[in-house]
């Protein structure tokens, strides 16, 4: 079989997933890949705050139009830089197991934070300077440290932590499974429980997507899909196309699998962090995307739609001083 074209973004966590991918591909089917990157628009903007900008999915547009256009087979993608609904003709067809989806708080070097809970509210008493250009993080922090200030940080993994450590910050906030696999585990200062700060949906997961139909790409990508990892996926997903949100909405889901159950928990958060609506539902885990969808239908029942209103709002007053 010829070799598969696979795009990708030039982040370095991005062709670390995108190798990653293609290692397994050809170990797994015996096919091999050739990577292409391709410049996204979320990589032109530099500095600008991503709510600024029209949110996450800027990261992925022009792969996806590549993948429409037919000049590559599959792109793979940080999951929860997708949309909850993708363009037509589009899926995921692929997942890789799961790195830790929890978020990190990371101090500048030499700064430790002790251990639990205790340690975590310690690092951020006071008014520190918190970066993060998350407004799901924001919101979430703002509930465990009220007079913190919140600053937008772009770039790549070692120009976020340079600023850090210059002292433009007092802590940054980040994923951390990126962090983990670009060896920047050792950074981690402390790891957030999820019940202090829900993740984002497919925070941790690398996705491939693919066109639809297309018969040899989906079956070498078959041999490396993990099925609870999709799962997992599938019912974050369904919260967030349940709730009409979307990457830049104070939304977190974060679903967890033992044995035949699925359990999805969900928050979403006003973003001052001054009230917020949770919920946490099971069922079968063949269910996966139905139990997401009932934990965003008891999110609305406990008024997250005012909620994601309100951030709405906010985020238009945002976008309309940039125009």
């Amino acid at each position: 079989m010829s070799p598969l074209t696979l795009g990708t973004r030039g982040s370095p966590l991005a062709l670390y997933q995108a190798h990653a991918v293609a290692r397994l591909v050809e170990a797994r089917s015996g096919v091999a890949s050739e990577i292409v990157v391709i410049r996204t628009s979320g990589d032109r903007l530099g500095e600008s705050p991503l709510a600024e900008a029209g949110g996450k999915r800027l990261f992925v547009k022009e792969l996806e139009d590549a993948l429409l256009a037919g000049t590559i087979d599959l792109a793979v993608h940080s999951s929860k830089d997708m949309s909850a609904v993708l363009p037509q003709g589009l899926g995921i067809a692929a997942v890789l197991p799961r790195e830790d989806p929890r978020d990190a708080l990371v101090l500048p070097s030499g700064r430790a934070v002790a251990d639990g809970d205790a340690g975590i509210d310690e690092a951020l008493a006071g008014t520190p300077r918190i970066g993060t250009s998350s407004v799901r993080r924001t919101a979430q922090l703002a509930m465990l440290s009220p007079d913190a200030r919140f600053l937008p940080v772009r770039g790549n993994l070692g120009t976020r932590l340079h600023k850090l450590d210059a002292g433009n910050y007092d802590a940054l906030v980040l994923a951390a499974a990126g962090l983990r696999r670009l060896d920047q585990g050792a950074r981690i200062s402390a790891l957030l429980p999820v019940e202090r700060c829900v993740p984002a949906p497919g925070q941790g997961i690398i996705a491939v997507e693919t066109r639809d139909g297309d018969a040899r790409v989906a079956g070498a990508l078959a041999t490396i899909d993990d099925l609870d990892t999709g799962r997992a996926l599938a019912a974050e997903r369904a919260v967030v196309a349940r709730l009409g949100g979307g990457c830049q909405m104070p939304i977190g889901a974060y679903a967890r699998i033992e044995g035949d159950r699925i359990t999805v928990t969900g928050v979403v958060v006003a973003p001052d962090g001054s009230r917020s609506a949770r919920a946490e539902v099971s069922g079968p885990a063949h269910e996966a995307r139905d139990t997401g969808a009932r934990a965003a239908a008891a999110l609305l029942a406990r008024g997250a739609d005012a909620i994601l209103d309100e951030a709405r709002r906010a985020l238009s007053t945002v976008e309309g001083r940039q125009e």
